[in-house]
């Protein structure tokens, strides 16, 4: 009994150092956000609001080069607003702690497996690390996307569009920097759908044959998600939105495949 006591608290205490060391560069991290400010609002969370950003430059060039007007933005830059008094603070609080969790997520990542690798079997260890890995490069390829596509277009679209020309559009600073967080932690866990979906075909609570007969539906899901995420004229910029997305569907099936194949030979 005296044993078990020692070694379960040995893992508390090894569990209150790994927190201590995530609060830490957390922290750490955050504090180099907060003062490096202008980096930060001008270069990173406010450029898709500027005409010269990277998509809208894309986006003119294939329409020169398709001869698809429909396809060149029309892009002015929102005059954003602050009516709450502490609220600009607040917002460089706020992100200044996003950053350090985006920043420092790989980080994390890697001191909660170096905490679990213990308890694992030898042959389970090899399968985590792979998981791990593939959740970090989805988590950031979802935010990568989010970043590049959806919120430039959902922000030019939103910012510009008007019921009348008697109404004119006011953009809180709180309304820009909610929707630009909501999109990045959104899409950054849609694309964790196939982690899901193999932690789903382990269980037995998924099979490829379920994903494979509903497949067209998903299409049309995916192309109705599509079309409300980015509410545009023009087919092109939903398609931006749906391709990913239903490549994230076609490769939940080939993993839920996989786990099938595998379930099969071990028995």
């Amino acid at each position: 009994m005296s044993a078990y006591n020692d070694s379960f608290w040995s893992h508390v205490e090894t569990l209150r150092w790994l927190l201590v060391r995530c609060v830490i560069v957390v922290f750490g991290v955050a504090v180099v956000a907060f003062l490096f400010k202008d980096f930060v609002f001008n270069d990173v969370i406010f450029a898709p609001n500027k005409a010269d950003f990277v998509t809208y430059q894309i986006l003119r060039e294939l329409a020169t080069l398709l001869s698809m007007p429909s396809l060149n933005p029309e892009i002015g830059t929102i005059k954003l607003q602050n009516i709450e008094l502490a609220a600009q603070l607040f917002v460089h609080l706020k992100i200044s702690f996003f950053v350090a969790l985006i920043v420092g997520f790989p980080y994390l990542m890697i001191e909660f497996w170096i905490f679990a690798a213990p308890a694992l079997y030898r042959k389970e260890r090899k399968p985590a690390i792979k998981g791990a890995i593939s959740f970090i490069l989805l988590f950031f390829m979802g935010v990568f996307i989010a970043y590049y596509i959806i919120f430039p277009l959902t922000l030019n679209f939103l910012g510009n569009y008007q019921v009348s020309e008697e109404v004119g559009n006011q953009i809180t600073l709180n309304s820009y920097i909610s929707t630009f967080l909501t999109l990045m932690f959104v899409m950054g866990l849609v694309f964790e759908m196939p982690i899901v979906a193999y932690f789903f075909a382990k269980i037995g609570l998924l099979t490829s044959k379920f994903l494979s007969k509903y497949r067209k539906i998903s299409i049309v899901i995916i192309l109705v998600l599509a079309a409300l995420i980015t509410p545009s004229t023009d087919a092109f910029t939903m398609v931006l939105v749906a391709v990913p997305l239903q490549f994230l569907y076609e490769i939940s099936r080939f993993v839920v495949k996989r786990v099938e194949k595998r379930n099969k030979m071990v028995k």
